[in-house]
């Protein structure tokens, strides 16, 4: 693959399949379920605080990310936060994981975001290669363990 074949665009909602078949493939807490996924997608679409990414390789969606602006007190205005990166399986390491995480720096930035933070257990060496710090402890609590698929 060449980065000729890789186009990262904001997300339309024709992309709703795919990325439903990508939500289904990242989620391990949750199991993303059809009928929230489709009230969300367009809100999320057309909420300016948020931006919904994908990665478009020969024409098939193969990643996408979502992420967010907001305002915060401690660090003087806006900071971003991605809350979903996935990138499919047989694509991995490829390029489409930074070419998303890179338009969405672009995107934070033109909302004077002050940093871009996320939690993730996963590809540790992906995110420092980006000069990403570790900087925390992610701390949770599940408020709908009844959701089929939840961890208690």
């Amino acid at each position: 693959m060449t980065s000729d074949d890789l186009l990262v665009r904001r997300a339309e909602k024709s992309d709703t399949e795919e990325i439903f078949g990508l939500a289904r493939e990242f989620a391990l807490s949750f199991r993303p379920q059809r009928a929230a996924f489709d009230a969300a997608f367009p809100l999320l679409l057309e909420n300016p605080d948020a931006l919904v990414l994908v990665a478009v390789v020969d024409g098939d969606v193969r990643g996408y990310l979502l992420g967010y602006v907001h305002l915060t007190l401690f660090a003087n205005g806006h900071v971003a936060w991605v809350e979903e990166a996935m990138t499919q399986h047989g694509f991995r390491r490829r390029g489409l994981g930074r070419a998303l995480l890179e338009e969405f720096e672009v995107w934070a930035r033109s909302m004077d975001a002050g940093y871009i933070a996320l939690a993730t257990r996963r590809a540790p060496e992906f995110y420092a290669a980006l000069k990403y710090e570790s900087a925390g402890t992610y701390y949770r609590k599940v408020l709908k363990p009844e959701q089929p698929g939840a961890t208690p």
